[in-house]
């Protein structure tokens, strides 16, 4: 570097994501952050990665019971974002992956976890594009018949699509389910029926009163948060950035969007509780089809910090009510 002035860290997430002042950027080991404890196999699930954007080299990793194979039924779609800040996580992290399983298995349903392109290297839009272009290469092997992907032939329902998410997944989720709604992604055949918000990752300028005063030993700080935010919104960006606050000043208005069927899902021991809460306040308010599941003493990441838990199995039920819902 010229001068010799090597740069100096802006950002350091937790030792693994470290932005310097060049804009480079330095990833240690994400398994630092997670036990090293063996997790369960699930049996009678087929999973494969599927290449769908090779300009970015983003797979999408897709689960199917073996038993709908068998009986050549098909079943829902369940699109899942997985979560990490918009800066952390994969679709081969070994958490992520168990609960895509259980929830192959369980719902039972079609599973497809999305990678996305991460921040502070890709910064926001970026993900939410990238969900974007999964859902217009889903749109592609709708229409192709017979010469899509043979597990999609095999066991999906293209009429009978839900979007979902965890953390940073989840607000990617919201972000996709508004651009189909409001017809700025041509989906047709596919039918978005449905989205499910898990731990959404949202912000605000003005503090919640979680995020002022959260509850004991949070699994996720409002430092935290806030640390992930400024790595991964655009730069200069404030937590009022619509990608951030749906519902801040600069914020286009849900009202007019004909949002499909919302599932929300609040641990009450989230420092983003209330942001979660208000979420699902506001669309009922509004006149939306929302169901707000609260789940009593959970952290931030319930379901994934222990996918084989009884309370992520809870969580799987009331999943697996809303999509056979009728909805």
């Amino acid at each position: 570097m010229s001068g010799g002035t090597a740069p100096r860290v802006v950002e350091d997430f937790l030792g693994v994501v470290q932005l310097l002042s060049d804009g480079s950027v330095v990833r240690g080991d994400e398994a630092v952050l997670r036990t090293n404890e063996p997790l369960p196999d699930v049996t009678g699930v087929q999973w494969k990665d599927v290449l769908y954007h090779p300009a970015h080299g983003l797979s999408v990793r897709a689960y199917r019971p073996a038993s709908s194979v068998a009986g050549g039924s098909k079943l829902p779609v369940l699109v899942y974002f997985h979560g990490g800040g918009y800066c952390l996580g994969s679709i081969a992290q070994p958490n992520f992956h168990s609960l895509c399983l259980r929830a192959a298995a369980e719902i039972p349903a079609v599973v497809l976890s999305v990678q996305y392109r991460l921040a502070p290297e890709h910064r926001l839009p970026a993900a939410i594009d990238d969900g974007a272009s999964f859902l217009s290469w889903l749109r592609g092997q709708a229409g192709l018949g017979a010469g899509a992907d043979p597990w999609l032939v095999e066991s999906a329902d293209f009429a009978q699509i839900f979007l979902s998410g965890h953390s940073a997944g989840a607000n990617l989720a919201h972000h996709v389910t508004v651009r189909v709604a409001s017809g700025q992604i041509a989906v047709t055949p596919v039918r978005v029926v449905g989205y499910i918000l898990l731990s959404a990752f949202f912000a605000g300028a003005e503090r919640t009163a979680t995020e002022a005063d959260p509850p004991e030993g949070v699994s996720l700080t409002t430092a935290m948060a806030d640390q992930l935010w400024r790595m991964s919104l655009p730069v200069g960006a404030s937590m009022d950035h619509p990608l951030a606050n749906p519902f801040g000043p600069e914020s286009p208005s849900l009202a007019p969007v004909e949002l499909p069927p919302a599932l929300v899902v609040a641990p009450l021991s989230d420092v983003l509780r209330d942001r979660v809460l208000g979420y699902g306040a506001r669309l009922k308010d509004m006149g939306k089809a929302v169901e707000v599941v609260q789940f009593e003493g959970e952290q931030h990441g319930f379901p994934i910090r222990q996918p084989f838990s009884e309370t992520a199995s809870e969580l799987l039920r009331v999943i697996r009510r809303f999509v056979y819902s009728g909805n």
